[in-house]
C-alpha cells in the first residue's frame, strides 16, 4: 500500500519564524521579559494564519489562544550544616561542599529537626514490577536516604527488570524526591556517585547553589518533602559506617527484589532560609478541531522560550538567541498547523501546544499537565519537538527512550513508508527522554513520540552527521552562537516536519488508543485514566 500523502512543507515559513524569533529584537525569549508579548503574538499571528483556531477559554469564557502559567522562584539562603546525631560522635557536614538542599514548598524558612534517617534502597515503588523500597515501614517525620539511578544500572545491555542501562523513570532523581513525598518523608538525601548519576559533584552542586523554579500550586507545595537534597558519597559512607552499616553492602541488597528499607538509629537536622519570587508566563495553544470524534485529542508540542539574555561572547554579544532551541521547533509547529488544516480535518482533534519555561525545568508543560485544557484521559498522544538540527537529510532516525509503548508500532509503519532506518539512541543511561517537555505528559499516562533525525545524513554519512552534531553542542548549545543563519540548509528539518506529520496525522485518523508496554512505568496510571474516563 502507497504511503499516504503529504503536503508541502511551507519552508518559507519555517525560515522565517525561526529568523524573527531567533533575531535580537526577540532577546532570547526569557519568559516573564519585555520579549514574551511580541513572543505570544508572532506565535499566535502563525497559528491564526494556519487556520487554527484559539485552544483555550478565558475567565469570561471567550476564547483565547494563551493559558497562565503561574510560577515561583526560590532560592535557599542561610543554610546551616547538615547535622546527624545519635551515633557516638556528632557528624556535621558543610553545605554545598558535601549536601546540598532545597524545597519545593513555598515557605520563607525551611527547618528539619531530629528527623530519623532512614536507608531506603533506591526509593523505587513499581507495583507493576512488584518492587517496593518502602516496605513495610511508616516514612512521617523521617528522611529517605536513597541511591541514584535504578537498581540494574551497571548492566550492559536492557534485560534487567528497570531496562538494565536504560534509565528508567524510576531512576531520575525527580521520581526519587516525588516517591518520598508520596510515602509522607519529612526529607529526602539522594547519594551523590558520578557513574551512575551520570555528571560530577560540581554539576549538582551548581544546579542547586541558585533559584529553583517551580510552577504555583494550591497548596504551595504542602504536600511535598520539607526539604530535598544529595549528599556526596563519602558522607553517606560516614553516616552508615556511625550507623554500624557499610554503604556498598547495602548497595548490593538494595539491588535485589524483596529488599526492606533500613532504619540507621541516627537523626538528622538541617535549616534555610527562602526568597521567594512569585510571576506568570503563558502557553500557547490553538486547535483544528476533529470531524468524527472531535472529544479525543492528539498533540503536537514545542517550547517557545529560551534564556534570554546571557553570559557574554569574546564579542560582547549577550543574547542567547535559540535559533536551534527552539525557534525551531516553534516553526514545525507553524507549519505542521498549516499542513494539517491545508490536509482538512482529521477525525481526531489535533492540538498545536507552544509552551513556556521549558528551560527552567519543563514548567510550562508541567503546568499543562497539571491542568490540562483537554482532558489527559482523552489525549490519545502525541509528538513534542525539540530542536531540529541545522542540515540535509538523514537515512535513519533516533528514538529517546526507546521502544516504551505500542506508539512504536506507528513509528515502524511510517519509518518504513519514508524508507529510514532507526539508530540506536547515543547514552541510554542518561534518560533524555526525561528531560524533555513530552515527560510531563508521560508521566501523566499519554503515550509521546520523542523522535529525530539521526547523524547518518545522505550526504557524508554519519561523520558529517556526527561533525554537525558535535558543532552545535560544543559551540552553538545555550550560546549567543546559536543564532540563525540564511546559509542554512534546512531540507533535513523539512524531512523531520514530514516525519512529524505522518506521525500526528496517523494518530489523529486512527480510532486505536496506543498505551504504554505492560511492565512501563507509565502503564499504570494510564490504565487508570482511561478507566475512570470509560465508567463516565
Amino acid at each position: 500500500m502507497a504511503a499516504p500523502a503529504v503536503p508541502r512543507v511551507d519552508e518559507t515559513l519555517l525560515r522565517e519564524t525561526i529568523r524573527t524569533l531567533s533575531s535580537d529584537e526577540y532577546e532570547g525569549r526569557g519568559p516573564g521579559t519585555a520579549a514574551e508579548p511580541k513572543t505570544l503574538d508572532a506565535i499566535i499571528a502563525r497559528f491564526k494564519a494556519a487556520g487554527l483556531q484559539p485552544g483555550n477559554k478565558g475567565t469570561d469564557g471567550k476564547p483565547t489562544w494563551l493559558q497562565d502559567v503561574p510560577t515561583a522562584t526560590i532560592t535557599g539562603i542561610n543554610r546551616s550544616p547538615l547535622v546527624v546525631t545519635g551515633a557516638a560522635q556528632t557528624l556535621t557536614f558543610q553545605p554545598s561542599s558535601e549536601f546540598v538542599s532545597g524545597s519545593y514548598r513555598i515557605t520563607p524558612h525551611t527547618e528539619v529537626k531530629d528527623s530519623e534517617l532512614v536507608f531506603v534502597g533506591y526509593g523505587i515503588n513499581a507495583p507493576e514490577l512488584g518492587w517496593n523500597d518502602y516496605a513495610g515501614i511508616d516514612m512521617k517525620g523521617k528522611t529517605a536516604v536513597i541511591l541514584v539511578n535504578d537498581p540494574d544500572y551497571a548492566m550492559a545491555g536492557e534485560d534487567g527488570p528497570f531496562r538494565g542501562r536504560r534509565m528508567t523513570y524510576y531512576g531520575r532523581w525527580t521520581y526519587k524526591f516525588e516517591e518520598a513525598a508520596r510515602q509522607g518523608a519529612t526529607g529526602a538525601l539522594i547519594i551523590h556517585d558520578t557513574f551512575p548519576a551520570a555528571y560530577g559533584w560540581q554539576v549538582v552542586e551548581s544546579s542547586w547553589s541558585g533559584a529553583q523554579h517551580f510552577v504555583q500550586t494550591a497548596n504551595d507545595g504542602a504536600d511535598q518533602t520539607a526539604a530535598n537534597g544529595w549528599i556526596q558519597k563519602p558522607v553517606a559512607e560516614a553516616i552508615l559506617k556511625a550507623a554500624g552499616q557499610d554503604l556498598a553492602a547495602l548497595t548490593a541488597a538494595a539491588q535485589t527484589k524483596g529488599f526492606k528499607p533500613v532504619p540507621l538509629g541516627l537523626k538528622a537536622s538541617l535549616s534555610f532560609d527562602n526568597t521567594i519570587e512569585k510571576a506568570n508566563s503563558h502557553n500557547v495553544i490553538g486547535i483544528l478541531p476533529g470531524t468524527n470524534r472531535p472529544d479525543e485529542y492528539v498533540l503536537y508540542s514545542a517550547h517557545w522560550d529560551h534564556l534570554g539574555r546571557c553570559k557574554p561572547d569574546a564579542t560582547g554579544d549577550d543574547i542567547c538567541n535559540g535559533a536551534v532551541d527552539n525557534a525551531t521547533g516553534v516553526a514545525a509547529l507553524a507549519a505542521l498547523a498549516k499542513m494539517n488544516a491545508a490536509a482538512k480535518p482529521a477525525a481526531r482533534s489535533q492540538v498545536f501546544l507552544a509552551v513556556t519555561l521549558e528551560e527552567s525545568g519543563l514548567l510550562g508543560s508541567e503546568y499543562y499537565a497539571q491542568n490540562p485544557v483537554f482532558p489527559l484521559a482523552k489525549t490519545v498522544g502525541g509528538v513534542n519537538m525539540d530542536a531540529l538540527s541545522v542540515g540535509g537529510p538523514a537515512k535513519d532516525i533516533t528514538v529517546t527512550g526507546g521502544d516504551k509503548s505500542e506508539l512504536t508500532a506507528i513509528l515502524r509503519k511510517v519509518e518504513g513508508e519514508m524508507g529510514l532506518s532507526e539508530a540506536p539512541e547515543e547514552h541510554p543511561e542518561r534518560g533524555h527522554y526525561y528531560r524533555s517537555d513530552h515527560f510531563s505528559l508521560a508521566k501523566r499516562g499519554v503515550p509521546m513520540f520523542d523522535v529525530g533525525r539521526g547523524t547518518d545524513l545522505v550526504n557524508g554519512g554519519k561523520a558529517a552527521g556526527q561533525a554537525a552534531s558535535d558543532d552545535y553542542v560544543n559551540v552553538r548549545y545555550h550560546q549567543p552562537s546559536d543564532q540563525y543563519q540564511e546559509s542554512w540548509d534546512i531540507s533535513g528539518m523539512v524531512q523531520d516536519v514530514k516525519l512529524f506529520y505522518r506521525l500526528g496525522r496517523e494518530l489523529a485518523n486512527s480510532s486505536a488508543w496506543p498505551n504504554w508496554h505492560p511492565t512501563d512505568e507509565f502503564r499504570a496510571v494510564r490504565d487508570k485514566s482511561r478507566a475512570a474516563a470509560a465508567a463516565k
